[in-house]
């Protein structure tokens, strides 16, 4: 790309997200007059680093209005997240899901402690070092935390590359070549805030916004943007659960799951068909559909009113439950078991 051609690139890319830029992002305004007062003790770098890890996979508007500020105030450091107990650190984590996240933050707070004296480091090779930090997000905090003159490619920006240059199936080599190359040095922080939006609002996966696009005179897939990039089809495996309330005097079995799944979240006992045996003093109250990482899940929820109190199960109230994490599948079950309790109490 010719000189010329990317510094107007460039500046128009400037230009639209002066205008329509979502620059009243709490994490973009960590040092600014725009900063929220609930973020005045927060590291820039840090606040930073927990929008990048809870945006992996959840909507900006979901972290934003539910998560983010109640996180920080839990947890406003590394040194808090480091001495975090896990319990307590999930049930913050809670509804956002793909818990591992969560494991992650202390581990690597952990290592931040002991190797770079307490705080996140610049360098995208340390960042990269640590427990659930990628490329992406290593170069995001590197950028937006302290201001480091780098690039980096998410799933919106690879398909504003992809669509920008028609690449169908590029390597992320060759993505990272073509971000680091439309890098305005003189302003990364904007640029790179401004390809993320442009992802976000504009150069959408499905029915893209061509025409007020910053791009559109310099894109060559602009009129074929569904072949850039060529999608993959993701294949789900169907899955059927049977999850069982089990009640004892008004409380509820719950168990702790040591499997990757839900590695340190509780659930109410749930089995897959194969493993599973309908007695007669089960009620099936009702079913609904759950997705999980690679599963399209129908799960049916059944209630049992238990005579004696098996030993070998853990029984939690109603008050008890809404303390400790618990996994979205269980949420789902508890708020249809609450629903079903206050419909018994009014006589409905």
């Amino acid at each position: 790309m010719q000189k010329q051609i990317l510094a107007k690139l460039q500046n128009n890319l400037l230009i639209w997200y002066e205008k329509n830029g979502r620059k009243e992002l709490p994490w973009r305004n960590l040092q600014s007059s725009l900063c929220d007062k609930r973020l005045y003790h927060i590291e820039r770098s840090y606040g930073v680093y927990i929008s990048e890890i809870m945006l992996q996979q959840t909507q900006v508007k979901s972290v934003l209005e539910k998560f983010y500020f109640p996180f920080l105030e839990k947890f406003p450091n590394l040194a808090s997240l480091a001495n975090a107990d896990e319990e307590k650190l999930l049930k913050a984590w809670q509804g956002l899901g793909y818990y591992s996240r969560a494991r992650n933050l202390k581990k690597a707070a952990i290592i931040c402690i002991q190797k770079f004296n307490g705080s996140l480091p610049k360098n995208i090779k340390d960042l990269k070092s640590l427990n659930g930090i990628g490329a992406y997000t290593a170069g995001a905090i590197a950028c937006f935390g302290y201001d480091e003159k780098v690039s980096f490619v998410d799933a919106n920006i690879k398909r504003i590359l992809c669509r920008l240059f028609a690449l169908q199936s590029p390597s992320a080599k060759e993505l990272e070549l073509k971000a680091e190359k439309l890098l305005n040095l003189n302003n990364a922080f904007d640029h790179n805030q401004a390809l993320l939006d442009i992802g976000a609002l504009v150069c959408l996966p499905k029915n893209p916004k061509c025409g007020i696009c910053p791009f559109y005179e310099f894109c060559i897939g602009k009129f074929n943007t569904e072949f850039y990039p060529k999608v993959k089809k993701i294949s789900y495996e169907n899955l059927n659960l049977n999850l069982v309330l089990l009640e004892f005097q008004k409380k509820f079995s719950i168990q702790k799951s040591s499997k990757k799944l839900y590695k340190g979240m509780y659930n109410f006992p749930f089995f897959e068909d194969n493993e599973f045996k309908i007695n007669k003093n089960m009620k099936l109250i009702t079913e609904f559909k759950h997705s999980y990482t690679r599963f399209k899940i129908n799960v049916k929820v059944y209630h049992q009113i238990l005579d004696k109190k098996d030993k070998s199960h853990n029984f939690k109230s109603l008050k008890e439950l809404d303390n400790i994490p618990l996994s979205i599948l269980s949420l789902k079950a508890l708020k249809i078991l609450k629903q079903s309790i206050i419909k018994f109490d009014s006589g409905v």
